[in-house]
């Protein structure tokens, strides 16, 4: 995996030698990051608070499991369907349009999921949502890499944009769990409030950005058709597979319809004159090293909640909430870390964060296979816990600044959208895999069987994470190689007691 050590940095001081100018941003800067970083947090928490209130929507209207589990899905399928066009939208059509229409698309969704009168509606909204994900989430990452420079004020932006992102995640099980007591209906609801206010934040504060190549753009429509309804078709055979069976006939058939898609869109834009996604791009190994690495931070997080809130819930019997409070302690730990995971970047470059970041995770999902019948909360769950609150910082922000460094303004809106794409099919994947292991025994007939599966499911999470450090530290010892025995200082970088990078080799 191509993690990039040599990010060049800003902030270096005028004066030959000296330290690195100290990042200051006004008040217009700080309210424009929080906008942005609210809508992300608004992806995240609605990505997890309606999985909360899924059981109450199934008995309501009294949907089948099959039919319950589209709440959740559609979801997935709009925001993982869909990413790649909203990114590559957001450098045709401009970063703060696409986010507006995006968030627009999202309150929409949630009025409507949260008014619904069925189950077919709520699927319907949950879709709607995640296509509205889709234009916010590259958009928004865009927005802060255009305006923050490369380097010190960009690693401190991402840092902070990675911990609100991640805190969403984090709480929304809280404010699942606490607003499903209340009705099912405010975890949508809850959305409108928050994406309108967004909304009219960025169009009070994000700045206008000029579409690429003004009017002479060309839009790739066939580009845009074929690989959206590739992704849509990726995403949906993942999402399937589980209940299909990964060799069944519907599966294989998804699958290799999506293959012939994702080949005819490789021939549409090798002849396009604007293509929606260069495939040079694709040769850049860092945005793709990136992108492999975030399919397996959002990956084993997500396979990670899913496999503990079932052993709290399920097989502790635990109430939601009780299990919310359970996983507050990672919200807590990266809303801590996050916004100084960027100042450790031009330290220590971007590899060895994704390293501690990834073995951290892996010792976590460790710790957590000692769990039994009675296990102690304070003993056997909660290490795992600050663990994973201590490593998702790190490794998420180094992900994101790895991902746009180098690219072009014209494209940073795709690069997001490729990054996007992994996270979001990586958290399908893994999840689809761990499922398969964990196996469907019930804890209330199986006790004993229920504890296996939730240890096959966890063995499988550790293996992803602990090949995926190995696979950093590997492309790490081979830079140093390359390099000599020194690794290359970036422009601006200081030694862990503030002296320049370059100044302390030298010495």
């Amino acid at each position: 995996m191509a993690i990039a050590d040599d990010v060049p940095q800003d902030g270096a001081s005028p004066a030959k030698g000296g330290p690195p100018a100290p990042v200051r941003w006004g008040l217009r800067e700080w309210a424009m990051l929080l906008v942005v970083c609210g809508a992300f947090s608004l992806d995240a928490l609605d990505n997890i608070m309606v999985g909360i209130a899924t059981p109450q929507i199934k008995d309501e209207f009294d949907m089948s499991t099959s039919a319950a589990q589209w709440v959740v899905s559609a979801y997935v399928l709009g925001f993982g369907g869909f990413l790649l066009l909203g990114g590559r939208m957001s450098d045709l059509l401009g970063k703060r349009r696409v986010f507006l229409v995006g968030l627009t698309v999202l309150a929409a969704g949630s009025l409507a999921g949260g008014l619904a009168t069925d189950g077919l509606m709520v699927i319907i909204s949950r879709l709607v949502m995640g296509i509205g994900a889709a234009l916010t989430a590259p958009s928004a990452l865009s927005i802060v890499v255009s305006n923050f420079p490369e380097g010190p004020q960009r690693n401190r932006a991402i840092g902070i944009y990675t911990a609100c992102g991640a805190v969403g995640y984090s709480i929304g099980v809280v404010v699942g769990g606490a607003l499903t007591q209340a009705s099912w209906r405010w975890t949508f609801m809850l959305s409108v409030p928050v994406a309108i206010a967004a909304l009219i934040g960025a169009l009070l504060l994000v700045p206008k950005d000029q579409p690429h190549n003004g009017s002479k753009r060309h839009y790739d429509s066939a580009g845009a058709v074929t690989v959206t309804a590739a992704m849509l078709l990726l995403v949906y055979g993942i999402v399937q597979a589980p209940s299909e069976g990964w060799l069944s006939a519907p599966t294989l058939g998804v699958f290799a319809a999506a293959a012939l898609l994702l080949a005819a869109f490789a021939l549409i834009e090798a002849r396009a004159p604007q293509p929606l996604l260069r495939l040079g791009l694709l040769r850049n190994k860092s945005l793709v090293g990136a992108s492999l690495i975030a399919a397996a931070i959002l990956g084993t997080y997500m396979s990670y909640q899913f496999v503990g809130s079932l052993y709290l819930q399920s097989y502790r019997g635990w109430s939601p909430m009780e299990m919310a409070v359970a996983f507050l302690p990672i919200g807590l730990m990266i809303f801590t870390f996050a916004p100084r995971a960027g100042n450790w970047l031009g330290r220590t470059g971007l590899r060895w964060p994704v390293f501690g970041g990834m073995l951290a995770y892996a010792v976590a999902f460790l710790l957590f296979l000692r769990v039994g019948e009675g296990s102690s909360y304070w003993t056997m769950i909660l290490p795992s816990m600050l663990l994973i609150g201590i490593g998702f910082p790190f490794a998420f922000t180094a992900a994101n600044v790895q991902a746009t460094t180098g690219v072009d303004e014209s494209e940073q809106g795709l690069a997001a959208g490729i990054l996007q794409t992994g996270y979001q099919v990586g958290a399908a994947v893994v999840l689809a895999v761990v499922t398969v292991r964990m196996g469907d025994a019930d804890p209330s007939s199986e006790p004993a069987r229920a504890l296996t599966g939730y240890h096959h499911g966890t063995w499988v999470i550790v293996a992803i994470a602990a090949a995926s450090a190995l696979a950093v530290a590997l492309a790490a010892g081979a830079a140093r190689l390359r390099t000599g025995t020194t690794p290359p200082t970036t422009p601006g970088a200081t030694t862990p007691d503030g002296q320049p990078a370059e100044q302390a080799t030298a010495s």
